[in-house]
């Protein structure tokens, strides 16, 4: 934390251009013709019906609050693809409860994804040397931080863990030249997302390293989705070098950059 407070108060006056087994209890029993079994019965029947309606019920009302969240969760998403870095900050400052309806949609999608590109960089970051400092742009739950032995800045809009710094990303309190790896795991969000990029190479290293994940649906030029090839030509533009491309998940695109000396 002390890290954190420290990096949050550097540099404050620089202006920049931001995842089948079923128990039953089954009872035996023989009916019989007796009067008191009938009501018994009766009375059993009607029970059950009423549980089955309440089941119904509750199965409905959860169906319902799944739909609302979903259409919470869709139309926050709309905001943050179509509004600045500040602007993004300033609706969330406004509200920080949607973060939190933002995110709870966002694990919801996360859990029908056979793989989460989180837990690939995760892997990708255990292979390399645990002396590299990792910016993480677009946090979320900075699941990121908690599972690698690094050090890592996580930075997001709303910091709803103490690890976590509040921020517009295109304008981090990080130093020049302070990072080894910046990661976007599906972050690079909103109208000004370059100047994020911009962001990562000033505080990046020469050879640090870029890593993008991406949902495949945005570079996918048939559905109206940018051209992966561009796109890493015009990140190329900004001052990186294009490594490798791994496109062998059907959710998700992952790229990787180093930043040129």
């Amino acid at each position: 934390m002390k890290e954190v407070e420290e990096v949050q108060g550097r540099n404050r006056k620089r202006k920049r251009g931001r995842r089948h087994k079923h128990s039953q209890a089954v009872k035996s029993f023989t009916p019989t013709e007796t009067p008191t079994n009938n009501i018994v019965n009766k009375e059993d029947n009607e029970q059950s019906a009423s549980s089955a309606k309440l089941k119904n019920s509750s199965t409905f009302l959860d169906k319902m609050r799944a739909r609302l969240s979903g259409g919470h969760f869709r139309m926050i998403n709309e905001k943050l693809y179509t509004c600045s870095g500040d602007q993004a900050l300033n609706y969330f400052k406004e509200d920080t409860s949607l973060f939190n309806v933002y995110h709870a949609g966002y694990q919801e999608q996360m859990a029908h994804w056979p793989e989460q590109p989180v837990n690939i960089i995760i892997k990708w970051l255990k292979n390399h040397s645990p002396s590299l400092i990792v910016a993480d742009f677009g946090c979320g739950d900075a699941r990121l931080a908690r599972n690698v032995k690094n050090k890592v800045f996580s930075f997001d809009l709303v910091a709803n863990d103490p690890s976590v710094i509040a921020c517009d990303m295109s304008n981090t309190p990080l130093d020049s030249l302070s990072i080894d790896v910046a990661v976007f795991c599906l972050s690079l969000m909103g109208t000004n997302f370059s100047n994020y990029l911009q962001e990562a190479h000033r505080v990046l290293k020469p050879c640090g390293w870029l890593l993008i994940a991406e949902v495949k649906s945005r570079f996918d030029p048939k559905s109206g989705g940018a051209d992966p090839d561009r796109f890493s030509k015009a990140v190329c533009e900004l001052g990186f070098m294009s490594v490798s491309k791994d496109i062998s998940n059907k959710m998700f695109i992952l790229l990787y950059f180093k930043k040129k000396v």
